[in-house]
């Protein structure tokens, strides 16, 4: 008894499409720049996110490529466009065709963007070739780790029911 069921979050729809934005850019930093580089010697290999993900496939486990792409590509990728489909339109006092089949979909998908259990995935790996060569963590890692954080506040920020309330209102 005397349990708060809802607490309207001010600002939310700004503070979302604001999120949203910094994660695209964070999003398009952590797949265009190297995420790792291995030093042995004098040679040094950098990797890419997708580069990553294709020797994965390449290397036989196809289940585990998909899998990565998934989870730390397509599936947070997804999420940020659904969010601007329905945030922007609704920031503009109109509502998108199709809201509530979205807005369904970016809640069921939403426990699939696993980007945190990537990320520590690959500092158990990073650890356990520390011994065998020098990391160097490209720019890539830092969005990626900042994109982890970005997501997670946007999805905070997200007040649905203010949303269900414009829907409402237009009907």
């Amino acid at each position: 008894f005397g349990a708060v069921l809802y607490k309207h979050k001010p600002n939310s729809l700004e503070r979302t499409l604001a999120f949203g934005f910094a994660g695209l850019i964070l999003f398009i930093l952590a797949n265009s720049f190297p995420f790792l580089g291995l030093k042995i010697g004098s040679q040094v290999r950098e990797t890419t996110l997708i580069t990553g993900i294709y020797e994965l496939y390449v290397q036989g486990v196809q289940l585990i490529a998909i899998l990565v792409l998934l989870t730390t590509v397509l599936v947070p990728f997804t999420q940020m466009i659904c969010l601007f489909y329905i945030l922007l339109p609704i920031k503009f006092d109109r509502v998108p065709k199709n809201l509530p089949w979205v807005l369904r979909f970016l809640n069921r998908i939403q426990p699939w963007g696993m980007m945190e259990v990537f990320m520590v995935g690959i500092l158990v790996s990073i650890v356990k070739l520390a011994k065998m060569a020098k990391i160097i963590p490209g720019i890539s890692l830092y969005s990626f780790l900042a994109l982890i954080f970005v997501l997670a506040a946007m999805s905070v920020s997200l007040d649905t029911h203010q949303i269900w309330q414009k829907w409402e209102a237009h009907r």
